[in-house]
């Protein structure tokens, strides 16, 4: 809102500094301070209001040191995430762009599924919280309509850079470095020389035709990423402070990503499809960097509030289209290595537990439990010592990650 206002006043008055809220990383960075006080001080006052509603954390004893001492801290603590990282966004950003309504969208929607389980949890004294075909729904509900914007959506293009004997200077001296804007269901494939893939190829062996079809590959995508990094997410939060502080990694360097490829100057250096509008999302990443960082004051070891599924699955939803957007998500195993190990710890879990239960009468374990962080606090590891590992390894596939804009 504060944009428009300050455009109105700098177009009509000419008042002085007003155009600094043209600027993107001007906003951006109000944007991070913005946030990171509302949810280190009014985050407080949110975390005794659910104290006093006695919004309290029921925890089952798995023989994990230090765990039935959480029982009653607070939960439901993604409320301080989400407001933090709206309201900077309402300030700051131009409320009108395709991207922020994406993002805006998604953060309330998986806010709400996630708000919903946790009351059922709390409220409703059902452990098991909403049944998990509602969550599925609601996740592919919000697949189908984010796929369907990215497709559809006539704002959202992408521009290829030209070969270099098709590079010009137009008539009012502006060097002409990218192709026409265009619809494009194209992605970026890490640590591949001209790498770029066409979901819309999938169905080229049909004839040109079919590719106008291409939303029938396209959106099913969109859908298993949305579903698949939300509950990554939330299987990562399970002890303090690892979830937000992974995530705050991951959306940093998807923030480098959106950036890079929002601004033309830095998409033609580093040779990377320009998407228009897209730097916008730069203001939401940094509010939302400013919400982790905010909420990590309170949630590090030992935790004085618990996000809940109100926030890892809103955390996992946003990351998820964050990634969409950069066309980077191809990318997610690495630079979500974090919850992309965590997921399927779980799975290989699971299955080998169900295989040798049929197979020899009884059931198995790969780890001593399930997700990996559990598995380590059975091994003796202090969580906070664990949860610091593994930050230092979402830190060096977060600069992995960066390095694949030229490392290809």
């Amino acid at each position: 809102m504060l944009y428009y206002l300050f455009e109105y006043l700098e177009n009509h008055y000419k008042l002085t500094g007003a155009g600094l809220f043209q600027y993107i990383s001007f906003r951006s960075a109000l944007a991070f301070i913005v946030s990171l006080l509302f949810s280190t001080i009014y985050g407080k006052r949110i975390i005794n209001y659910l104290q006093q509603k006695q919004v309290g954390e029921s925890v089952r004893d798995l023989g994990l040191e230090g765990q039935v001492e959480k029982a009653g801290t607070p939960t439901m603590g993604g409320i301080i995430i989400i407001l933090a990282t709206l309201i900077p966004v309402l300030l700051f950003a131009q409320i009108d762009n395709v991207y922020i309504v994406i993002l805006v969208i998604t953060t309330l929607w998986m806010g709400a599924i996630g708000f919903l389980d946790d009351y059922i949890k709390i409220f409703k004294k059902d452990k098991a919280g909403l049944k998990g075909r509602f969550k599925i729904l609601g996740q592919v509900t919000l697949g189908i309509f984010v796929g369907a914007m990215f497709y559809f959506h006539p704002s959202i293009t992408m521009k290829e850079k030209l070969p270099l004997k098709y590079q010009y200077v137009s008539e009012t001296g502006v060097p002409v470095l990218f192709a026409d804007a265009k619809k494009s269901t194209k992605t970026t494939i890490p640590f591949l020389k001209n790498n770029e893939l066409d979901y819309a190829d999938a169905l080229g062996f049909l004839g040109n035709e079919f590719r106008d079809y291409a939303w029938l590959i396209f959106i099913p995508i969109i859908i298993f990423i949305i579903t698949a990094v939300s509950n990554g997410a939330n299987l990562t939060d399970g002890i303090d402070g690892l979830a937000a502080g992974s995530s705050a990694i991951i959306v940093l360097t998807l923030g480098i990503f959106a950036w890079v490829s929002g601004n033309i100057i830095f998409a033609n250096y580093l040779d990377v499809m320009y998407i228009p509008n897209s730097g916008e999302m730069t203001i939401f990443i940094a509010a939302f960097v400013g919400a982790l960082i905010g909420f990590l004051w309170y949630n590090t070891y030992p935790a004085q509030v618990f996000m809940g599924d109100t926030g890892s699955l809103t955390i996992g939803g946003i990351i998820a289209v964050l990634a969409i957007a950069v066309r980077k998500e191809l990318l997610i195993p690495i630079l979500a290595g974090v919850f992309f190990i965590e997921t399927l710890s779980v799975i290989l879990q699971v299955s080998y537990f169900k295989y040798s239960r049929k197979k020899y009468g009884e059931g198995r374990r790969i780890f001593k439990m399930s997700p990996l962080h559990h598995h380590y606090q059975k091994s003796g590891y202090h969580e906070s010592k664990i949860v610091t590992r593994f930050w230092i390894v979402g830190i060096l596939l977060a600069v992995l990650s960066i390095v694949t804009l030229k490392l290809r």
